[in-house]
């Protein structure tokens, strides 16, 4: 699968840890409309490996289903198990350089920059896109550093030779004025996964482009 920018309009990211321990609970998210999903098993994630592995299995049969594109996070052995399109490398992950190495071109990569420096270390990779956050505070991640703002994004978004997907405490009151950063999507974890109306807040994600 060939990346293309429209992947992360509205780029969901979750694990079993977002949803109360309820693993089903965000696998009937595939069908509201997101443009991209992300499987990612971290912080107070309670699954095995077997576990992981049989809920990745879902994901990719249901990712297939409603053909959205899908990446693990920080995990090139499942990524290869579960026939994922991408893979998700954070700067306490494995080197990305070793990563980039490993996919080839087998697989899109994405790669988090929260800093000038690390985005400037990012425009010498040949990745697809880069995450950057937070933009505003978040809880959804316990290590995702003080928030950047609108202009602190909008900087990295010209700083970046690569499409930038923002993350990090984003709402639908906040959504639009994100955008105005240039940036090239939005990604979310709560916001989608615990909205009372999932194909609802989508479709109002979508209608902001």
């Amino acid at each position: 699968m060939l990346f293309k920018n429209e992947m992360l309009r509205c780029y969901l990211i979750g694990g079993s840890q977002d949803t109360h321990h309820d693993p089903d609970e965000f696998l009937t998210k595939m069908q509201a409309g997101i443009t991209a999903f992300q499987y990612r098993e971290k912080g107070t994630s309670t699954l095995s490996k077997v576990e992981i592995l049989a809920l990745g299995q879902q994901v990719r049969e249901l990712a297939t289903k409603y053909g959205v594109p899908l990446f693990v996070d920080d995990d090139l052995e499942l990524a290869a198990a579960i026939k994922a399109n991408g893979i998700h490398v954070g700067q306490k992950d494995q080197r990305i350089e070793e990563v980039l190495a490993a996919v080839g071109d087998q697989l899109m990569v994405g790669y988090s920059c929260n800093t000038a420096a690390q985005v400037a270390h990012a425009n010498q990779l040949a990745i697809d896109y880069i995450g950057t956050g937070p933009v505003f505070p978040t809880i959804s991640k316990d290590d995702a550093g003080s928030a950047l703002g609108v202009a602190g994004l909008a900087a990295f978004v010209e700083q970046s030779v690569h499409p930038v997907v923002a993350i990090g405490g984003i709402s639908l009151d906040n959504a639009g004025a994100t955008l105005t950063s240039g940036c090239a999507g939005l990604s979310m974890i709560s916001m989608v996964l615990g909205a009372e109306d999932v194909a609802a807040t989508v479709k109002k994600i979508l209608e902001l482009y």
